[in-house]
């Protein structure tokens, strides 16, 4: 059996400007990055404005296993399937990190014969965004120790500088350190955290902006320290959007590759969700949306995670309004959250799967459940959870476009525009705006996590306090939490109940849009595994990297 990069390396991808015309883009409306990848131009938007959207589809899954469930090869998969149907199609996923590329779960493009390409360069340094947003992040950072240096005219209190640093790889290490040591000449000491680049809150800007006005808009909103009397210090105070969004010139523009049947791709932007808001650009989606009939997406991680925060952030910012949900099953993720290995575990860990079906009904928006099959399923296994989905009326497929690549799909790509044609989606919001910060964090974690209750530590309730005081209490929750579980403890599988949510403390992400309530023993610095991938990677003297998955 061929490894993922053996099958993407057995594949001759198509120039890219047959990609474009193939999507439907004008050769002044993109550049080239290499042979197979290209930048794309804003313009798209303007020129194809009074088109129609698309069909919407957002696929997400259950809570999954430490190595995930095969969302990104089913988004993939898909839309291949739908091609294949006539349809034209087109479909986002996220930049992939280096972070968990060398870590744990290894790359991020898909798998077998639903990939996009080129897999090495974009699992590696791909056009540079992560190395832009990194760049723009730290400038910010710099721009505020270097205004505090000489003279800090604004009086911030060195005890409340809440801009950490980032880097695109995962360094325990880093997430409390202090900086400045050295005397006088070498800054003014104090602490820092350092955070993963999908944590940034650039990132999160850059994939929620809908032009450049918005995006230096959104930046000059950024708090990065407060003073002694709790005056926030934004990024427009320290007059750095400028350098900022110059720095992100590039990277706010859609990566146009293609799959390894030649269907066009965006590949854009990369959140993590149990940090951030965990889905691709809203440009790329906004423009996938004007050049194709049915446009996939996905959210990261569970219903849980990701489809809440596509469904109450994403679409409130994009003015979205999703026609249907493909919920991601594996075999291995039911028995994980049923506790063990065998045929009970996976019939106990149904469970977890009514409560994502059930997440995504309060949203009013069709759903399908796909069954990633993997080589050592059993067709008994697989008539177990066909039979669940069908005493809940919820149409299912199997697929395997690991193996079969669009082919595999047809089933799922069939039963869901039948599903999209015969329910029409009405699409809603969990929760008001306006109500009051915690009603509002309750809301999520009772209907969503089936938590029982929310506590919140002292320092939580003053961060409340804070935001009410300082205008942010209307803004959007994007809750940090494991995505290993409904709650916030790794450990509690399953749907578990009479279980609580303990917010740690609130972020404030006001150029983002969003308040980011720490819950459990979550991170914005991952650490890497005891055995961590990078170990299995190398290079030959021919370029050949092995490793990559």
């Amino acid at each position: 059996m061929k490894s993922d990069i053996e099958i993407a390396r057995s594949i001759k991808p198509k120039p890219i400007e047959e990609i474009a015309e193939k999507a439907g883009i004008k050769e002044d409306e993109f550049v080239c990055w290499g042979d197979y990848k290209a930048k794309v131009s804003l313009d798209i938007l303007k020129r194809t404005s009074s088109n129609k959207n698309g069909r919407l589809i957002l696929v997400t899954t259950i809570n999954p296993t430490p190595s995930g469930e095969g969302k990104t090869t089913i988004t993939i998969g898909l839309a291949q399937a739908l091609s294949r149907l006539g349809k034209k199609t087109m479909f986002a996923v996220r930049e992939p990190s280096l972070g968990p590329m060398m870590g744990m779960k290894g790359g991020a493009t898909g798998g077998g014969y639903s990939q996009v390409l080129p897999m090495e360069d974009i699992n590696l340094h791909f056009t540079g965004d992560m190395h832009a947003i990194t760049s723009a992040h730290n400038l910010l950072a710099s721009l505020l120790d270097n205004h505090i240096h000489h003279g800090d005219l604004f009086h911030i209190d060195p005890r409340y500088i809440v801009w950490p640093r980032v880097l695109d790889i995962s360094d325990r290490a880093l997430r409390n350190t202090v900086i400045g040591l050295g005397g006088p000449l070498d800054g003014v000491p104090h602490e820092v955290e350092f955070a993963i680049t999908p944590a940034s809150e650039i990132m999160a800007i850059l994939c929620l902006s809908k032009d450049l006005d918005d995006l230096k808009e959104r930046l000059s909103k950024v708090i990065v320290a407060y003073t002694y009397d709790n005056k926030p210090i934004t990024a427009g105070d320290l007059k750095a959007v400028g350098a900022m969004a110059v720095l992100l010139k590039d990277a706010f523009r859609p990566n146009l590759v293609q799959t390894v049947e030649g269907l066009p791709a965006f590949v854009h932007g990369g959140p993590f969700a149990n940090i951030a808001h965990g889905t691709n650009s809203l440009i790329a989606d906004m423009m996938g949306l004007k050049l194709a009939d049915y446009f996939v997406t996905e959210a990261g991680f569970g219903s849980d995670l990701g489809a809440e925060k596509f469904f109450d952030i994403v679409c409130r910012a994009g003015e979205l309004k999703p026609d249907a949900t493909v919920l991601v099953v594996s075999m291995r993720a039911l028995k994980r959250n049923g506790g063990g290995t065998d045929i009970n575990a996976l019939k106990k860990g149904l469970s977890n799967l009514e409560k994502h079906l059930e997440n995504i009904s309060f949203y009013n928006v069709p759903t399908i459940v796909a069954i990633n099959r993997f080589i050592d399923d059993t067709d008994e296994e697989i008539d177990i959870v066909e039979s669940f989905c069908n005493s809940k009326n919820v149409p299912v497929a199997v697929v395997d476009v690991w193996g079969k690549g669009g082919e595999g799909g047809i089933e799922l790509a069939g039963k869901l525009v039948d599903l999209m044609y015969n329910h029409k989606s009405n699409f809603d919001f969990l929760y008001d705006l306006n109500l009051p910060v915690k009603e509002k964090i309750e809301t999520i974690a009772k209907k969503i996590y089936g938590a029982e209750r929310v506590v919140y530590t002292v320092a939580a309730e003053k961060d409340i306090k804070l935001c009410e005081e300082i205008g942010l209490d209307k803004l959007p929750i994007c809750i940090a939490k494991t995505p290993y579980s409904l709650s916030d403890d790794p450990q509690l599988l399953g749907k578990p109940e009479g279980f609580k949510i303990t917010v740690r403390e609130i972020k404030f992400s006001a150029g983002a849009g969003f308040l980011v309530p720490m819950t459990g023993k979550i991170t914005t610095m991952p650490g890497l595994p005891a055995k961590p991938t990078s170990e299995m990677m190398d290079i030959d003297d021919k370029g050949n990297i092995t490793g990559l998955y």
